[in-house]
């Protein structure tokens, strides 16, 4: 039992790293610290899916499965519900390349406007200087 809790939390973790990949882009607009983080979860995802690499969380929950007596994905909402959508069936080559393009124009969209709102903000002069300057201006 406990093997088969282990395996379905490997597979809400995968899950939850592919969500991070895909709309991660959207946390860094408003935690720019979070790209440091992301990029590197990006880099993986697109390497994997342009290269048809397994991803080490797959053999890791297999072993969880076969260690708890399973032969396949049977049973459980986890099982049911979350395992096709990350182990989509016709899961081809050209499937995977078009995934991998995805991962990176949407991220590629997201951090052009991240980096085009740190340029703004760095061009601009900060809000609480405007009042000072015109407190002063009115002493001369």
């Amino acid at each position: 039992m406990q093997a088969r809790i282990l395996a379905d939390a490997v597979v809400l973790a995968h899950l939850a790293f592919i969500v991070f990949v895909l709309f991660g882009g959207t946390w860094v607009l408003a935690r720019p610290r979070i790209a440091w983080l992301h990029l590197p979860a990006v880099a993986w995802a697109a390497y994997a899916e342009l290269s048809a690499t397994i991803c080490p969380l797959t053999p890791l929950e297999n072993a969880l499965r076969r260690q708890a007596g399973e032969a396949g994905y049977d049973g459980g909402f986890v099982v049911h519900y979350l395992i096709p959508l990350i182990y989509p069936a016709g899961l081809t080559p050209s499937i995977q390349w078009l995934l991998g393009a995805l991962v990176i124009g949407i991220n590629l969209a997201v951090y052009a406007i991240a980096w085009r709102r740190r340029a703004e903000k760095l061009r601009s002069p900060p809000a609480c200087d405007a009042p000072a300057r015109s407190s002063a201006r009115r002493a001369q």
